[in-house]
């Protein structure tokens, strides 16, 4: 999230681009557009999702001020969700979904929270002036007591974390992202996105601004980087950061639908950059890694910026790219399985703003779809937004999210603030669509029409005339269910429903999918036993896409009841026997890839003990 100006985003909604023939727009028919609103009796709309429970907000933090109490983004490990919040962090019991326990709740002012789980270690992001050493509230009245890096909690007794160390960097850190050493296990690197210029010399030695990308004294124009040794984390260390930018134009973004950009608002206290500062992008608002293809992607601003990680300590830009839409704000970055496709999300108006209304085009605020071809250039696709309009009382945009592990397709939960949870299908790069979402109305009733805006209350510094700031921060699949942070109301759980967009089978091979720790951010790759629910996963996308003639899917369903039916030599024989026949149906089938992947996921299921 960016807080943005009022104004900026108010002349951001009513602008009228330039080019019009092209857009679209989210349709006022939806459901979700007429829901009840309330804070927690609003009414529900759900596609293709059930909700498990909602966890509320802990008291220490159950409070509508501003952004200084919302929850923030979560990280997954053993049978705990880490749910951060702008001034602390609660630790939640969800081994059984339905009925999560919190386990403690940590309160430490830090703007905006980030967190990242690794073994017993717990990083949080902490960017602003208002962040003490101590975690303390008051603000920071003694610059030697203002903590802006990431800081490092012991969390091995979840009931009771213990603050290790406050790293210190020079641009505080607003997202963070955990790359692991490939050749030590004992080593992680964090790479920071911090969004505030340089700090003072006098209160941290070696910062410095400037405005020369290839200065390597410059504090700007780079991801800071942390080495932390997993046995001492106490001696976690600021290294050489990653220069990523050098070279790159921030000119002529603007070719299709210019909307005005408004840049964040100069924090208090702050030291500002340079005026005359080169126009292309000094950092990043998120950074996603991909550990298992040693790459990462970066969304920063007007860029979408390629990265080799192999060596985590000296990364290099592979490819770096320009929207062609005028993109507000890049912030969160994914890849689908293969790696062969990304995901660049657009935080149009920082978040805090309803930009989905039936008036706010499809083409800004939402994902750009993008492929990598053999030499992991990158090339510019689909246009993906929340299909339903949203009220005015409803901060909506895209926001955070995160793979969905079903074989064959490529699926990404996603939060949307007050627009909700949806799950965007881009199997294919050039027509993604949704196929699910859970939302509320919003946590603001309207306001009557006979009152005028110049009198409505004074309230928290965001777009609306004091609108409660809530909705999804980010949603995630993790072992079996989907998290949503919800900023106002806690944590919700939600669970896949099967129909005709997403099969039983489907749901059933990503439950099969599961891990011990996943932070988002940090993605992983998704491998799946031999089971028959993958193969059924492949013959139900071959019924739904007409890949493969009824006659053979009806054929081939029917082999696969009966070997499922035998066991030993006797399924082993018979699923050889199917596969060499599915080959065969890949001769002339409309799919004929997705027919050859099941003829190879049938072999291996014969091939399985």
């Amino acid at each position: 999230m960016r807080v943005m100006r009022s104004v900026n985003l108010l002349l951001a909604a009513l602008v009228v681009p330039t080019v019009l023939a092209a857009q679209t727009y989210p349709s006022g028919k939806d459901p979700r557009s007429t829901l009840k609103p309330g804070r927690h009796d609003a009414g529900i709309s759900t596609s293709n999702m059930k909700l498990v429970s909602t966890t509320p907000k802990a008291a220490q933090f159950d409070t509508v001020r501003g952004l200084t109490f919302v929850n923030s983004d979560m990280a997954f490990g053993g049978k705990y969700v880490y749910q951060a919040n702008f001034a602390g962090f609660t630790i939640l019991d969800i081994s059984n979904p339905a009925k999560p326990e919190v386990v403690s709740v940590t309160r430490c002012i830090t703007s905006q929270g980030d967190p990242s789980i690794y073994g017993n270690l717990l990083f949080i992001s902490a960017e602003g002036a208002g962040n003490r050493n101590d975690c303390g509230d008051g603000g920071v009245q003694d610059p030697k007591d203002h903590m802006a890096g990431v800081r490092i909690f012991d969390v091995s007794n979840p009931k009771a974390p213990k603050l290790v160390k406050n790293v210190q960097t020079c641009k505080g850190s607003h997202t963070h992202t955990i790359v692991p050493s490939p050749t030590d296990k004992k080593t992680i690197y964090i790479y920071v996105s911090g969004q505030q210029a340089a700090r003072p010399e006098t209160e941290l030695a070696g910062c410095k601004n400037g405005n020369d990308p290839a200065d390597a004294t410059n504090s700007l124009y780079q991801l800071d980087i942390i080495k932390v040794p997993l046995n001492a984390p106490e001696q976690a260390k600021v290294i050489p950061g990653a220069r990523i930018f050098t070279g790159l134009d921030g000119g002529g973004e603007c070719k299709i639908y210019c909307a005005p950009s408004s840049g964040r608002p100069a924090g208090a206290g702050r030291p500002q950059p340079a005026a005359n500062m080169p126009d292309g992008p000094r950092n990043c608002h998120d950074v996603t890694a991909y550990p298992a293809m040693n790459l990462l992607l970066a969304s920063c601003t007007t860029h979408s910026i390629l990265v080799d990680i192999k060596n985590p300590e000296k990364p290099f830009r592979i490819d770096a790219i320009m929207d062609t839409n005028n993109f507000q704000g890049r912030h969160t970055a994914a890849f689908s399985n293969d790696g062969r496709k990304l995901i660049q999300t657009d935080e149009w108006g920082g978040g805090t703003g309803p930009m989905c209304q039936a008036s706010s085009m499809i083409e800004l605020g939402g994902n750009t779809i993008l492929t990598l071809d053999a030499k992991n250039k990158q090339t510019q696709r689909a246009y993906f937004k929340l299909p339903a309009a949203q009220s005015a009382e409803e901060n909506c945009v895209a926001h955070n999210g995160g793979i969905i592990p079903v074989p064959g397709r490529d699926l990404y939960v996603q939060g949307w603030y007050q627009g909700g949870v949806n799950i965007m299908d881009f199997t294919d790069a050039d027509k993604a669509f949704e196929i699910g979402h859970f939302d509320r109305g919003a946590i603001n009733p309207p306001r009557p029409v006979d009152v005028p805006a110049a009198a409505a209350p004074a309230g928290p510094p965001v777009r609306g005339n004091g609108n409660t700031i809530g909705g999804s921060w980010g949603a995630y699949y993790w072992n079996g269910h989907v998290y949503s942070s919800e900023m106002d109301r806690g944590l919700d759980i939600l669970e896949l429903t099967p129909s005709d967009m997403l099969s039983a089978n489907e749901i059933a091979a990503a439950k099969l999918v599961t891990y011990t720790e996943f932070n988002p951010q940090s993605q992983p790759k998704y491998t799946w036993p031999a089971a028959f629910v993958v193969v059924r996963s492949y013959l139900d996308q071959l019924v739904r896409g007409n890949g493969l003639d009824a006659t053979r899917t009806k054929a081939i369903d029917a082999a696969l009841t009966d070997a499922e039916a035998k066991t030993g030599a006797a399924r082993a024989t018979a699923l050889r026997t199917l596969a060499t026949q599915v080959d065969k149906d890949a001769v002339g089938a409309k799919d004929s890839a997705r027919v050859k992947t099941m003829a190879s996921e049938i072999r291996r299921l014969a091939a399985a003990k």
